[in-house]
């Protein structure tokens, strides 16, 4: 059978599972190896077991684990509670101040642990029926929260970054910093959004019912941030100033967890094997799905699709920014319906190329490429993060509200892409200062 029919045959399988349910990981290992045998040559088997041996060995990826691991200690920590409750001192009395304080918190969640699911459902849970009893508008509330817990994709430390990173071989350092200026430009937008609601829709929103709070109470629930800033300059500032690879930032953010759950202590044994436990989860998962996308990349490969597509894109007589969009389009549909490391380890492999071909930079692209999936995580009827907040629901809510909600979020996730894509220098001036 020619190359092209296989091809032909990898697509259509491939999207002909998926909408079965089937597990991405296994789709698409199991695919890639059923076509090889049956299909194209079984001698060429071996280059799915090689690419299982580079996954296996690649030591970057020891910081997937470790962020993770960091994520799941600070959830039973207590401070985010801590944090939420400083918001609303600080923030209470403005109008629109619980949804503004939400933000900031989501910020800083993402800049201690990079995990998205961590700070949707946490949010859900702890701010949610807050501003729903204070009046705030439903579909508000929801989106807020879903837009917000996605800033971990973009502010490091972000493990899909990591992934990135790793699965372009680009700097994982540069990658990381490079998110911080689109990531506090987004959480910029929400709170411009917030207030904007606040003031000239004023239905959405009550009015700040809430007493006066002395300067001195204020500033002593400030010690509750004291130990997330620690956090984030251990991780953040050891990788900015070169102290420690990433990797080696991702182990001193594990103990520097730990240290923060005795501090305050809510540390257990019992706790820690549980964190464990669900890293171990989280992580199998993460490398199956890069088992199974690196084999059927390798086939894509090795049937020469790579070579068709950017042939292909080198004949088009068409803007390099117009392929831009097509490819930012594709990863926004993709976002809808698949996890964001499968997205990655799919898409970057095919979409690099294209990318070295039109002159772009690397580290510039894959910022786009992470607002991107944002916006697919906050996409209906089937991004990610509307079934990590549907589980926090109260009753009364459905999840009509929740797609109403996350509506205009999706418009200002836009706009910071089309913001970063017309500016790039805004997205690589950081990584330029690293070297």
């Amino acid at each position: 059978m020619s190359a092209n029919m296989i091809l032909a045959l990898m697509f259509g399988g491939l999207t002909a599972l998926m909408l079965t349910g089937l597990p991405i990981a296994f789709v698409l290992g199991g695919l890639s190896l059923f076509l090889t045998v049956t299909l194209w040559n079984p001698d060429s088997v071996i280059i799915l077991v090689l690419q299982i041996f580079d996954t296996m060995r690649s030591e970057p990826l020891l910081a997937v684990p470790l962020y993770i691991l960091m994520a799941a200690i600070l959830q039973r920590s207590g401070v985010i509670e801590d944090l939420y409750r400083v918001m609303g001192l600080w923030f209470g009395r403005l109008r629109g101040g619980l949804a503004i304080g939400t933000v900031i918190i989501c910020v800083v969640m993402a800049a201690m642990t990079g995990v998205v699911g961590a700070a949707v459902t946490s949010m859900g849970v702890l701010a949610m029926p807050e501003m729903l009893r204070r009046k705030y508008d439903a579909s508000l509330v929801a989106g807020t929260i879903c837009a917000a817990g996605t800033l971990g994709v973009l502010i490091p430390p972000s493990v899909l970054t990591i992934v990135y990173a790793v699965t372009a071989q680009v700097s994982i350092g540069k990658m990381l910093i490079a998110g911080v200026v689109p990531g506090l430009l987004l959480a910029g937008l929400y709170i411009l959004y917030i207030l904007y609601v606040a003031y000239f829709q004023r239905g959405r929103i009550p009015p700040a019912a809430q007493q006066p709070v002395s300067m001195r109470l204020k500033w002593l629930s400030l010690r509750a941030v004291v130990i997330p800033a620690l956090l984030i300059v251990l991780v953040l500032g050891s990788i900015f100033l070169g102290i420690a690879t990433p990797t080696e930032a991702a182990a001193v953010g594990v103990v520097g967890a730990v240290l923060a759950s005795l501090a305050r202590r809510k540390f257990s044994w019992a706790g820690l094997a549980d964190a464990g436990v669900q890293t171990l989860r989280v992580t199998a998962m993460i490398l199956w799905i890069t088992i199974g996308a690196k084999a059927y990349v390798a086939i894509f490969t090795g049937l020469g699709g790579a070579d068709t597509l950017i042939a292909l894109i080198r004949d088009l007589d068409v803007n390099a920014y117009l392929v831009l969009a097509v490819m930012m389009l594709i990863l926004i549909f993709l976002g809808t319906c698949l996890d964001e490391i499968g997205i990655i380890l799919l898409t970057v492999p095919v979409f690099l190329p294209i990318v070295k071909l039109l002159g772009f930079d690397e580290i510039w692209f894959g910022v786009l490429y992470a607002i991107s999936i944002q916006v697919g995580y906050i996409s209906p009827p089937f991004g990610y993060s509307l079934f990590y907040i549907r589980a926090t629901l109260p009753e009364g809510i459905g999840i009509g509200t929740v797609y109403r909600g996350v509506v205009p979020f999706m418009g200002l996730q836009v706009l910071a892409l089309l913001i970063c894509a017309a500016l790039p220098g805004m997205v690589t001036w950081l990584p330029r200062m690293m070297g």
